[in-house]
């Protein structure tokens, strides 16, 4: 696949795909090389008109540019994602959460790095959860105040519907 260049021996394709929850079934997909970051789809999304206002976007880690959120944002559409490691923010508000079912913490928060502040001026939402079926600790980032902190935590675990799917082509499509 030369029209995929990833590595000097290794051709790699990326398959970035809008899923439509409601149905199971993507509304965008769009094929790359190996090379392409992750993040610039949301670039495409915003250019050909796929932001819709009051839907929700659901990505991983690796979709994190606070710009491009905050072009979500401002088309007043509304994202979860998982909050990055590095991520600097202070604290302007917390609330309490029932712990019993796997919530950690719900707070708001203002990024405070140089770039992501300047990025991201709005405040931010970070619910913390802690799946009880693996232990693991999760962080999620939002910029929707109003629903429940679980179903922040439920509307994540929908983007595994995204690796169903990959795993479905990987099984039938034959390249």
């Amino acid at each position: 696949f030369k029209w995929a260049p990833f590595r000097t021996t290794k051709a790699a394709v990326k398959l970035h795909t809008l899923m439509d929850l409601k149905g199971s079934i993507p509304s965008f997909i769009h094929i790359s090389n190996g090379k392409m970051r992750d993040v610039k789809v949301l670039d495409l999304l915003c250019e050909q008109g796929y932001i819709e206002a009051g839907a929700f976007y659901v990505m991983d880690k690796a979709y994190v540019d606070f710009a491009r959120l905050y072009k979500l944002h401002t088309a007043r559409a509304f994202f979860v994602t998982r909050a990055k490691d590095n991520m600097q923010s202070d604290l302007s508000e917390a609330f309490p959460v029932d712990m019993s079912c796997g919530l950690r913490s719900d707070r708001h928060v203002r990024l405070v790095g140089v770039k992501s502040s300047t990025r991201y001026p709005e405040p931010l939402r970070c619910v913390t959860f802690t799946d009880p079926e693996t232990n693991l600790t999760l962080e999620f980032l939002t910029n929707n105040f109003t629903l429940p902190a679980l179903t922040i935590s439920a509307l994540y675990k929908q983007r595994w519907q995204v690796e169903l799917f990959f795993k479905w082509i990987k099984q039938h499509l034959r390249i």
